[in-house]
């Protein structure tokens, strides 16, 4: 059975659809700081957070299944826009291809449509509602924390800090960002789906270059890491006191 949210995470999250230059259409979620006043006297952080492949559709739900009541419950403690969409059903936020069972990124410059209509969403509401330019934040799990790290080297000059959860990325895209964003990097070290190599790899690299990332491997955890991520006491007070310099 599928995993479904509470009444009160629907009605909390406004439905929209953005349609794209392209012609797609974005079904997406925002959750609005309470009293959101759009007079820019009170600017806001701003998180865009990327689902994962089993929330794939344009039912405008399923992306709620993981991090959305993370946000809501602590919504008095850290207001913030939360944006999440939601991507089409055959379609991946990164660019990758299966090479004998293996994941290769293939990062190309036109990026898939859904991460091209889900980057005009994110800067129609950056130019558009009262948004802190210093504190835009960028978050996702699985295939979303693929596309965290693909969107960190699309816009490497726009996110204040970035928690990619049980993703990878091609570490030749590393340079890009290296160093500007701040980065919380999560795996559980028996996941089977993405296996742990792809996150190990990116901290090394990054180590390499002298970047220290903050990495949080969980011993005996399988897929699900975003689970324990989202308990982490101290995840969205690390992730709101980044500002971009």
């Amino acid at each position: 059975m599928l995993k479904t949210q509470s009444e009160s995470v629907l009605n909390a999250y406004e439905a929209a659809t953005y349609t794209a230059s392209s012609g797609v259409e974005l079904p997406y979620r925002i959750l609005w700081p309470e009293g959101y006043q759009r007079d820019g006297k009170q600017v806001y952080p701003i998180v865009l957070f990327l689902h994962g492949a089993g929330e794939r559709g344009n039912d405008n739900q399923m992306q709620l299944v993981h991090g959305s009541s993370l946000f809501l419950e602590q919504q008095a403690q850290y207001p913030a826009i939360v944006v999440m969409p939601q991507c089409e059903k055959d379609d991946y936020w990164a660019q990758m291809i299966q090479v004998s069972g293996e994941r290769c990124f293939n990062f190309a410059e036109i990026p898939n449509p859904s991460m091209g209509a889900a980057m005009e969403l994110f800067d129609h509401l950056m130019a558009n509602e009262a948004v802190d330019p210093n504190r835009v934040y960028l978050m996702g799990l699985s295939m979303g924390g693929m596309g965290t790290f693909e969107l960190l080297a699309r816009k490497p000059d726009t996110f204040a800090a970035a928690i990619p959860i049980c993703g990878g990325t091609n570490p030749a895209l590393l340079p890009i960002y290296a160093g500007k964003v701040p980065l919380w990097i999560f795996h559980g070290a028996d996941d089977q789906v993405v296996k742990v190599k792809q996150s190990r790899r990116v901290v090394e690299k990054l180590e390499q270059m002298g970047h220290s990332p903050r990495y949080t491997e969980y011993p005996g955890v399988k897929h699900n890491s975003w689970d324990n991520a989202f308990a982490e006491p101290k995840l969205l007070e690390w992730l709101f006191s980044q500002h971009k310099q």
